[in-house]
């Protein structure tokens, strides 16, 4: 099955292909187009994801319905764009066809690539079982379900070994995402379930912290590193830095701290130390020859394009941008809205036989949240840390949010969760029971409860 629009009567066809922030700023500005355009979305997922407040819904802090907004809803005023819930599976350069999983073949006229990343655990996969990553709303779910059942099944248990290890958390990592992992973490241990359970304290809880380089927060200045280390260790969070994580396997995470190798047994271990291409990467590089970085990135051209093909665009975390600064651009959300937003405009300017600007990245500074009232924010002319740092973070996430409602539905969230200290949606999902059971060792680790004979630990 095919759907055909090039011919000479017809508009000018984008095809469009992932909704994150950079293919959706895209869609949008397309669709606003006075140029005869017909643009076509291709989502795996039927909405778009907030991802940098992913963690709030990992820790509970917010539903994920408050974080992602229906594509369809979105791009419903733009009368020249359709919306397809597809896989892209292949992509034939010289038909300028992509092709599904459905077997439904597009046809394009221009092609903007805008799949994203994964987690990358730098050759050792077979971590991603017991250390999850979090880049999907599955993954936060997946993530909320570990903590919270950590804390219940720690609460069951007589077992004092298991019981520490389901009161440890590390988190591998010490990026935007690990920081604001742990430090929630911290908040939600230490104060939100302080006076919820019975037989437990969950002031004791531990959160580690484990980042490979000397300083959390490497891309930022070294003054915002340490300002972030200390709310971090005000929190009682434990930062190790210059530790590089050699194993992790049975609950238990190894690592090197300079010469002395460690171990934490924990039963939560959570992922934010790496990324890498989507499949689509390497669509592209077999594809279309299209040069590739050591994670899978695609190396592009100053306008975007892939080497030898004009018409097609590779933008946001699955775009190499080496022309501007001596490292390639980061893969942060404003840098997908601004190259989305940037394509659009190059499309219509080659349409209209206009000679097309390069593209030119504005960094507006960087923001990292570590807890209430703590933040860091550089805007390269000033840096601030602490109340001033927290509520810039909190007004430009708000102001970022898609659809209005989402913006309201999370002001009140964190309005209700600054002045009560509460986390309404502490919802463990999924197989509750069997949850339990994988975290209370009936099946692995050989750990025991109450009601069952003790059990060494390893």
């Amino acid at each position: 099955m095919s759907l055909s629009t090039q011919n000479e009567s017809a508009p000018h066809h984008v095809v469009i292909i992932g909704g994150g922030f950079g293919g959706l700023y895209a869609a949008q500005k397309l669709g606003k187009s006075k140029v005869p355009l017909k643009v076509t979305l291709i989502d795996k997922r039927n909405f778009h994801l907030f991802q940098p407040l992913l963690y709030q819904v990992a820790t509970g802090s917010l539903s994920p319905a408050d974080i992602a907004s229906p594509l369809r809803a979105v791009l419903a005023e733009n009368k020249n764009t359709s919306v397809v819930m597809g896989e892209v599976l292949d992509i034939d350069p010289q038909a300028q066809v992509v092709k599904l999983k459905n077997h439904l073949d597009i046809s394009y006229d221009s092609l903007i690539v805008a799949t994203g990343v994964s987690h990358h655990y730098f050759g050792n996969d077979q971590w991603s079982e017991q250390a999850p990553g979090l880049k999907t709303i599955e993954d936060a779910i997946n993530m909320r379900r570990r903590i919270l059942s950590a804390f219940e099944a720690a609460e069951k248990t007589h077992d004092p070994k298991f019981k520490e290890a389901l009161m440890n958390f590390v988190v591998i990592g010490g990026g935007p995402t690990g920081v604001e992992l742990a430090g929630t973490l911290a908040e939600l241990a230490h104060r939100t379930l302080s006076d919820e359970f019975t037989n437990i304290d969950t002031k004791k809880a531990r959160i580690i912290l484990i980042e490979g380089t000397d300083r959390v927060l490497p891309p930022y200045h070294a003054e915002l590193s340490e300002a972030a280390k200390q709310s971090l260790l005000k929190l009682g969070v434990e930062v190790k830095t210059n530790a590089m994580v050699t194993n992790i396997e049975n609950n238990v995470v190894t690592f090197k701290l300079g010469e002395q190798v460690e171990q934490i047994q924990a039963q939560t271990i959570l992922w934010a130390a790496g990324v890498k291409a989507s499949p689509m990467g390497k669509v592209l590089g077999d594809r279309l020859n299209a040069e590739l970085d050591r994670v899978g990135r695609v190396v592009v051209q100053p306008d975007m394009s892939i080497a030898n093909y004009p018409n097609v665009y590779v933008i946001g975390d699955l775009a190499n941008y080496p022309h501007q600064g001596d490292r390639p651009l980061p893969g942060v959300a404003p840098v997908a809205m601004q190259q989305g937003e940037y394509v659009a405009h190059h499309i219509e300017a080659k349409v209209q036989e206009k000679e097309p600007a390069k593209f030119k990245y504005w960094d507006f500074g960087s923001l990292a949240v570590i807890g209430r009232h703590e933040a860091v924010v550089d805007f390269k002319f000033i840096r601030l840390k602490g109340w001033l740092a927290w509520f810039i973070w909190t007004f430009v996430h708000v102001y970022y949010l898609i659809e209005f409602d989402n913006k309201l539905l999370v002001m009140v969230q964190w309005g209700w969760n600054y002045f009560t200290h509460r986390r309404g949606a502490r919802i463990i999902t999924g197989r509750y029971l069997q949850v339990l059971e994988e975290m209370e060792g009936i099946r692995a680790g050989g750990l025991s409860l109450e009601t069952r004979e003790p059990a060494e630990v390893a």
